[in-house]
């Protein structure tokens, strides 16, 4: 089959499109012919080469993957030949108490697709069969490709760690990211007061017509200041943080007292500045989120399905083209999310 691999770290150079052999299938397991692929900065992140992280090479990257059924092994029976479904991104025991509990990403055996095993950038990839989920015909491939990890993680951090509620403000870090814009999408769904940033005019609209109240352009205006500007000095109750050094002193000091910090990235960096004598006194919280779980999943799925939260597909690229779909996510230079066709 044909994939997207590369067999050691580095830029997007490193990307080579190759004749590999088709994935091995167990019994629990299912072959899926990929349709289209979600491109996401941890594909960026694992192609550099993560700390502590140890992934199979030759390496195809990939983890939401959306196709049909090619076949499927002795154990696998919610599904067949044929079906189109979607491989959730993350992979766990379904166990122990974390997983019971809903806090997939907490299990001593998570994975995820692209990541510890070989992803979407390929013709086909096989996949857990507890992991596949079938979807209707409501949305393209390409669209249904583009909702699992942003929406999954948006909801794990503002409604289930940050527990954003009605009424309630909210500061959402580039709103024109795909984590971004589906956070735009479920902070609104929460009842909400929408702040945003972006980096340009264009996202600027783009931002307000998916659903943000206030919309600052960080290349013009100190966020910060706008934030206090615009809430009269009280500061945000959440702030949605995803970049890292970069803006991290400004999103502690667009908090409210009592205010809650949720973050998933680091964009821009993995070490920032904490003052603890501010956290403190105004007692603050600041949260890590890494995914989220498979309920959480299964809601944004069913969300979506209902036109309540809709994906943001900015450019389709065949899938020989992911090196130059990279650079573009590196470029910044798109709105919402970059996805692969195959």
């Amino acid at each position: 089959m044909k994939a997207i691999a590369f067999d050691h770290h580095g830029g997007v150079e490193v990307l080579k499109y190759l004749e590999v052999p088709a994935p091995r299938m167990g019994e629990d397991e299912a072959l899926i012919e990929v349709e289209a692929c979600g491109i996401n900065h941890l594909d960026l992140w694992t192609r550099q080469g993560l700390p502590g992280v140890q992934v199979p090479m030759p390496h195809i990257l990939g983890c939401e993957v959306v196709g049909k059924v090619a076949k499927v092994g002795a154990k696998v029976t919610h599904v067949k030949k044929g079906d189109r479904v979607l491989a959730a991104p993350g992979i766990s025991c379904g166990s122990c108490p974390a997983c019971q509990g809903g806090r997939d990403s907490l299990c001593r055996e998570f994975k995820i697709m692209g990541l510890q095993r070989d992803g979407g950038y390929a013709e086909m990839v096989s996949a857990p069969g507890k992991n596949l989920i079938p979807v209707s015909s409501k949305l393209k491939p390409e669209e249904w490709a583009a909702v699992p990890l942003v929406f999954v993680t948006a909801w794990h951090m503002l409604v289930t760690r940050a527990g954003l509620k009605a009424g309630e403000s909210v500061l959402i870090h580039a709103g024109g990211s795909g984590v971004g814009s589906a956070a735009i999408q479920v902070a609104r769904l929460s009842g909400a007061t929408v702040f945003a940033t972006v980096g340009s005019d264009e996202k600027l609209k783009k931002a307000k017509a998916l659903g943000a109240h206030w919309v600052i352009n960080y290349n013009r205006r100190d966020f910060p200041e706008e934030v206090q500007r615009l809430t009269e000095g009280r500061g945000v109750d959440v702030v949605f943080e995803h970049i890292g050094p970069a803006t991290w002193r400004g999103s502690m000091k667009c908090l409210a007292r009592g205010g809650r910090l949720v973050t998933c990235g680091a964009t821009t960096g993995p070490l920032v500045e904490l003052d603890l004598r501010f956290f403190f006194t105004r007692e603050l919280s600041v949260m890590g989120c890494y995914m989220g779980g498979r309920r959480e999943l299964d809601q944004v799925l069913g969300l979506a399905a209902e036109g309540r939260l809709k994906p943001v597909v900015d450019t389709v690229f065949p899938l020989k083209e992911a090196a130059r779909a990279q650079a573009v996510m590196q470029s910044r230079n798109f709105f919402g999310k970059l996805v692969l066709k195959v």
